[in-house]
């Protein structure tokens, strides 16, 4: 509903009708400081009074990590932070202003920057977010269980583990990190938001030596639940000897000569291809400034038939689910690309509001001292109806790829580079010889439309994904089933 005009209803009375005694359903961000919820909602009412949008974001996080190397424990850390970013939206401006500071004081301070935005002009209060966000982890502290001892001994003993399993390995490298983060986001004339986002993640690296020659190969894990489910025996032990495997397979790869070739591309971790080189240029921001290759094309065909590609952040307990998003508002599934036609963009609230449509639920930023913008959360392509076996019997002569490590990728063009960690050459449908350097070259728009088989494997990554845009880094989740491309470029060292 529109921000009621000053000259109507005074600024008191905008302040006089909360009340937040009745808020159980929140954990209040200022123990120990002389702030309160009320004096915090009043002075977010006066700074952002006159404006169209914006929020005061309040986050209390704690972190660990724990590196274990050359058969010792490197590091362990552990961090705790409090703070705030307090943003003034008014038309394609922004003011914003941060602090480690929890007071009054600090509050006016971020009050008297954040007016910075306005030009002279009111605005008009942007509607609210609906209350209508559902929990899709639990609310716990994955940091505090298990021990610090029991910590370290896990990462030896996965250490010890892999060291016994094959005479080939002479380094492992094992890690775990965990977060909680709690999050409360006030707004003009509305109760406090709150959520509490639990994070945890285990890697595990190999590297094996035979004949002179050395290779690694790496897996990980994690999502928004406790250590538990991925420190039992079961599961790490399956995580290392996974990445023993991929380190054995690297043993026998070979050169591949460069060229256009079909591509298959493996279930789940692949996704990251399309979530770099199709899914930053389908985010609001790109779109609204016509930046995007994808701009202005809503309704028109952008790939081939079968594509579906969705950005889903209500998946149970997925790295890259949220009940809400930074700022506020209940993330959903959020249909881009329905078989082949681009039906709409990621949306954060300042960008919907300035295209006329409505937000997605995808204003998300990196922690207190940055402003929200439109990302990722779970980008996933959408099952087909093809077998996979099927799929890669129909390969005559290419490649399949089935891991990926690091790649760039241009935004505006999508022209993207990928290199493959884990990859093997295909002659009339059978699997032959694993390859060595290969890189995928091609842009994301015309990959869409080169998409000729959909498999109906679709499987999520395992956990590990970190999305940059503009210095901030979310975690995000990615996921496809097997897809065949055809003609793509793959460079190599032959």
């Amino acid at each position: 509903m529109p921000k009621p005009d000053e000259t109507k209803i005074g600024l008191h009375r905008l302040v006089s009708r909360l009340d937040l005694s009745h808020m159980t359903d929140i954990q209040n961000p200022f123990t120990d400081t002389d702030l309160t919820l009320e004096i915090a909602q009043g002075k977010v009412e006066s700074a952002l009074f006159g404006a169209d949008d914006g929020e005061l974001y309040v986050e209390q996080s704690v972190s660990e990590s724990f590196g274990f190397d050359d058969g010792r424990l490197k590091n362990a850390s552990y961090d705790a932070s409090r703070g705030f970013g307090l943003r003034r939206v008014i038309g394609e401006s922004t003011g914003f202003a941060h602090a480690t500071e929890m007071s009054p004081a600090a509050l006016e301070r971020a009050a008297l920057a954040v007016k910075g935005a306005d030009r002279g002009e009111s605005g008009t209060w942007s509607a609210d977010p609906l209350r209508t966000n559902q929990r899709f982890y639990g609310d716990f502290d994955p940091t505090l269980n298990p021990t610090f001892a029991a910590k370290s001994d896990l990462l030896q003993e996965i250490d010890r583990y892999l060291r016994d399993s094959d005479p080939r390995v002479i380094q492992v490298s094992a890690n775990l990190a965990a977060e909680q983060s709690n999050v409360t986001i006030f707004r003009p004339g509305m109760d406090p938001i709150f959520d509490s986002r639990p994070l945890v993640r285990i890697g595990i690296s190999v590297t094996v030596e035979q004949n002179g020659r050395r290779e690694s190969g790496y897996t990980g894990a994690g999502g928004r639940t406790s250590y538990e489910q991925w420190i039992t025996p079961a599961n790490w032990k399956a995580m290392a000897d996974e990445a023993l495997r991929q380190a054995i397979v690297n043993l026998d790869a070979i050169d591949i000569s460069g060229g256009e070739m079909d591509v298959v591309l493996g279930p789940g971790w692949p996704g990251i291809l399309f979530h770099e080189a199709v899914g930053h240029g389908l985010e609001g921001d790109f779109n609204r400034k016509g930046e995007s290759v994808f701009s202005g094309r809503v309704g028109e065909r952008v790939a081939a038939p079968g594509v579906t590609l969705v950005d889903d952040g209500t998946l149970h307990e997925r790295r890259g689910s949220l009940s809400i998003d930074d700022e506020g508002t209940p993330t959903s599934r959020t249909v881009l690309i329905e078989d082949g036609i681009l039906k709409g963009y990621m949306q954060d609230r300042q960008n919907a509001r300035l295209m006329g449509v409505p937000t997605t639920g995808n204003g998300r930023r990196e922690s207190f001292a940055c402003p929200p913008m439109p990302r990722m959360t779970n980008t996933i392509m959408e099952n087909g109806k093809d077998d996979p076996a099927e799929i890669l019997a129909s390969l005559k002569d290419g490649l399949y790829a089935v891991n990926f490590g690091g790649g760039q990728v241009d935004i505006t063009s999508g022209k993207f580079v990928f290199q493959c960690t884990e990859a093997y050459l295909v002659k009339n449908g059978k699997i032959g010889a694993p390859v060595k350097g290969a890189t995928l070259i091609g842009d994301g728009p015309a990959a869409l439309n080169k998409i000729s088989m959909i498999g109906n494997d679709q499987a999520l990554d395992p956990g590990v994904g970190v999305c940059g845009k503009a210095g901030q880094g979310v975690p995000v989740g990615v996921g496809q089933p097997t897809l065949k491309i055809g003609g793509l470029t793959v460079g190599g060292a032959g």
